[in-house]
């Protein structure tokens, strides 16, 4: 990490002359702007910069979309003020002479933040937590896939017959994952130097499948962090002429690739969740209990955070790896949520969410959910033992990004923790990658009824 005399001296001694200003948008994507260092210094860091309001509402394809009330060709599309969080301020290790920031959005008429914009809304949830005393601590794991393509190549084979990095299923392998060393152990260090802990990397269950982990911290500094993984390894394999990954599930016949969360609220230096109450053989505080019990029951409510794609979806099926019912157990990789740690390490994970997931909304919905099973002192039901996914008396995940969105849509607890704005602007956006899919033609759909039907 940098602080501002750090980055004076490196740009004084001709050592970094740029400084990426970013934000993400509705998708987790990272958008911004490059500043001179030195202009950054004398201007941005006062006065930040600005942004068009359009990239709250735009889709995947950069086109402006009809029927968000944010922003929208009625109000003309102004500009919002990005604001730099110093504190996010670092080397970008990966990108040569460079420094990288993160921004909040804020809106320059009223001088708030735009509620709608991703770190807002985790921001949010993070003042609910810390006014009942908590702080939050958070850790995500990210799978990815490796590909020997460059992403000009995965382009002009029109994202089919890719060239796995590896040919045969490396999960654990130190032999497979000794030849992508070049491009994962790249990827550790320049994280390393940019502000990003490493703790380990290992191969996973799929060819040329990866997984990468990060030191936990507090949660919305995990939240920036995992943004900054995914664009240096984006950029790092660019650079090397190769190319990653992080769809939730790219290909029918492999693995998916899932973002694992880990959560835990602390308070005055100690694990809240640590207890003297025996639950599965954890013991357990009662707040661990009705966080775990409201953070189960709302699980249907915000699955349009942990699964904002058409793509997503189709990561949930029986054997996956990935939890298709809402059950908790105690080391149980078929079930949606595990309890791992004791004393000081106790924390609940969720196994729900995938690699394609927008950290902040999938933070922000965990945390408001947890919180909400404290205020209202929800239970959770009984550790499962067995194989969940044959256990058919346990609710299902929504299967389809339409049933996910008419769950958020009607939900009164996410209107309720979340705003009315911002479960109308996320529901919009469900609602346009919905029908963006349904119109679309797939290559499996060639594949099946071209010459058969």
């Amino acid at each position: 990490m940098l602080s501002l005399e750090e980055l004076r001296a490196l740009y004084q001694g001709d050592q970094v002359d740029t400084v990426v200003v970013g934000f993400t948008d509705h998708y987790g994507r990272l958008m911004g702007k490059r500043f001179d260092a030195g202009f950054f210094m004398d201007s941005a860091v006062e006065s930040g910069t600005h942004g068009c309001d359009y990239l709250l509402t735009v889709d995947m394809e950069m086109d402006p979309v009809e029927g968000y009330a944010y922003a929208n060709w009625e109000l003309g599309y102004g500009d919002f003020h990005l604001v730099p969080d110093l504190s996010t301020l670092r080397r970008a290790a990966w990108a040569p002479r460079s420094a990288f920031v993160l921004c909040d959005i804020v809106d320059d008429a009223a001088h708030q933040l735009v509620s709608v914009a991703p770190r807002s809304v985790l921001k949010r949830q993070v003042d609910r937590a810390g006014a009942a005393g908590f702080d939050v601590m958070a850790a995500s794991e990210l799978e990815f896939f490796l590909y020997a393509d460059s992403y000009r190549q995965v382009h002009d084979k029109g994202y089919i017959n890719l060239d796995h990095a590896g040919w045969y299923i490396e999960d654990y392998h130190i032999l497979q994952g000794a030849r992508v060393e070049s491009y994962v152990g790249v990827a550790r260090r320049h994280l390393r130097h940019s502000g990003v802990p490493v703790e380990t990397s290992k191969g996973e269950f799929g060819r040329g499948q990866h997984e990468l982990n990060v030191r936990y911290s507090d949660v919305l500094t995990m939240a920036d962090r995992h943004v900054v993984f995914k664009q240096c390894l984006k950029e790092t394999a660019d650079a090397a002429g190769v190319s990653v990954t992080f769809m939730a599930k790219p290909h029918t016949d492999e693995a998916g690739s899932s973002c694992h969360l880990h959560l835990s609220l602390w308070r005055d230096g100690e694990n809240a969740f640590a207890g003297g109450t025996d639950l599965g053989g954890f013991a357990v505080s009662d707040e661990f209990r009705w966080f775990l019990g409201g953070w189960m029951r709302y699980v249907a409510d915000v699955m349009a955070f942990y699964a904002p794609t058409f793509n997503s979806y189709k990561r949930f099926r029986v054997g996956s790896w990935a939890p298709t019912r809402v059950a908790w157990a105690r080391d149980n990789r078929t079930a949606g949520f595990r309890v791992v740690g004791s004393g000081p390490s106790l924390r609940i994970e969720c196994r729900i969410p995938g690699a394609d997931t927008n950290p902040y909304m999938a933070f922000a919905a965990s945390l408001a959910a947890g919180m909400s099973g404290i205020e209202e002192r929800i239970e959770p039901p009984e550790m499962f033992v067995g194989d969940v996914y044959m256990a058919t008396d346990l609710p299902e995940v929504p299967r389809t990004l339409e049933a996910a969105t008419a769950e958020l849509d009607s939900s009164e607890f996410a209107r309720a923790v979340f705003g009315e704005d911002v479960v109308d602007h996320y529901v919009h956006a469900a609602r346009v990658e919905i029908e963006t899919a349904a119109r679309s033609v797939a290559d499996w759909e060639r594949a099946r009824y071209f010459e058969r039907i």
